[in-house]
């Protein structure tokens, strides 16, 4: 019989410190105005390319990186710029990137949908639609060899799940017990095609009853909800027991990359879900606590601005790379005799 959890995730009688109220509030409120910025920068042809920003699903990588440890390894698709930055990284690289600048994250060379970070532990960044899943796979294959005790979180969009490589995924994970987690982002729509346009099934965590592998939707416009989900996930992957498979019920206040009016919705809609914003849920938290005061927050969103306006100006300051850079990274073996001429 499938493993599957029936239902929706529900909160464990564990309670989350000020510090932790703190810590998420700060990191997502962060990854909000970085992305705003990012936004206004593109109308302004400062970032060029592609750009799928993160806006409103900001409680899917902030409980996630609170439930996890140290060391273990992450890996997203192309809306990528708030994993980063929740786990660590210095948001000046990461908007350096945005401008292909010789200081970003990856050097200038990924842009908006390859950063990486091999310090923090964060594996990209792929442009490649689900292309990420069966590397995740493979980096909870390589924990689970080295016997490191470490785990890889596995991010992807609701319109992944049409692919191919996620069912070979889930499939070998499930037969070698890998440590994995692999979490749908279900923002309601794959591109601008809604989930019940593109598939009978709806509820995508019930995909993993194929493969007996445990799973369950989650309320992920909550950021404790998230925490609780993942840390779950992560017993079992730590214990031997093999992969799970959430979904994050989550939602896109802006279009699916900066070309997309989002036409497709309703503002009614959009506006449903901003009730529920994760940032104002720990805004009202803390000060329903008394965790902080309107002054301490006040603190807390001038330091943001601040910060945002530092890697804006790092970014714009910075070089682009040299041309030389191009044959550069390509190959592990720095001599490989390839031709360049």
């Amino acid at each position: 019989m499938a493993a599957t959890t029936k239902g929706k995730s529900k909160s464990t009688s564990k309670s989350f410190s000020k510090e932790t109220y703190l810590t998420w509030f700060e990191s997502m409120l962060l990854m909000r105005k970085f992305e705003e910025k990012a936004g206004q920068l593109y109308g302004q042809q400062k970032i060029k390319g592609f750009c799928h920003l993160y806006i409103g699903q900001e409680a899917c990588v902030a409980g996630a990186v609170s439930a996890l440890e140290e060391g273990d390894k992450y890996i997203t698709a192309y809306r990528d710029h708030a994993h980063p930055i929740a786990l660590g990284s210095d948001p000046r690289k990461i908007m350096a990137e945005l401008f292909a600048k010789e200081t970003g994250i990856s050097k200038g060379k990924g842009g908006s949908m390859h950063m990486f970070d091999k310090e923090h532990h964060f594996f990209g960044g792929h442009g490649i639609v689900g292309g990420q899943i069966p590397l995740g796979a493979g980096i909870g294959f390589a924990e689970k060899y080295n016997k490191s005790g470490k785990l890889c979180i596995c991010y992807m969009g609701d319109g992944a799940v049409r692919q191919g490589a996620f069912h070979e995924a889930l499939t070998i994970a499930m037969t070698w017990k890998l440590p994995v987690i692999f979490v749908i982002e279900n923002n309601g729509y794959a591109m601008g095609t809604s989930v019940s346009r593109t598939s009978n099934v709806t509820e995508l965590y019930t995909l993993a009853e194929a493969y007996d592998m445990p799973s369950e939707p989650v309320d992920a416009m909550s950021v404790e909800e998230v925490h609780h989900a993942v840390e779950k996930a992560a017993k079992r992957a730590r214990k031997g027991d093999g992969p799970t498979l959430l979904e994050f019920k989550t939602y896109r206040y802006k279009g699916h990359s900066m070309s997309d009016p989002a036409k497709y919705r309703t503002k009614d809609e959009v506006e449903e879900y901003k009730a529920k914003d994760p940032i104002e849920q720990v805004r009202a938290t803390l000060l329903k606590k008394k965790y902080a005061t309107e002054k301490d927050i006040e603190k807390i969103e001038d330091k943001i601005k601040e910060q945002v306006a530092e890697c804006v100006k790092f970014a714009e300051e910075s070089p682009y790379p040299d041309p030389s850079e191009a044959f550069k990274d390509v190959y592990a073996q720095h001599d490989y005799p390839y031709i360049t001429g």
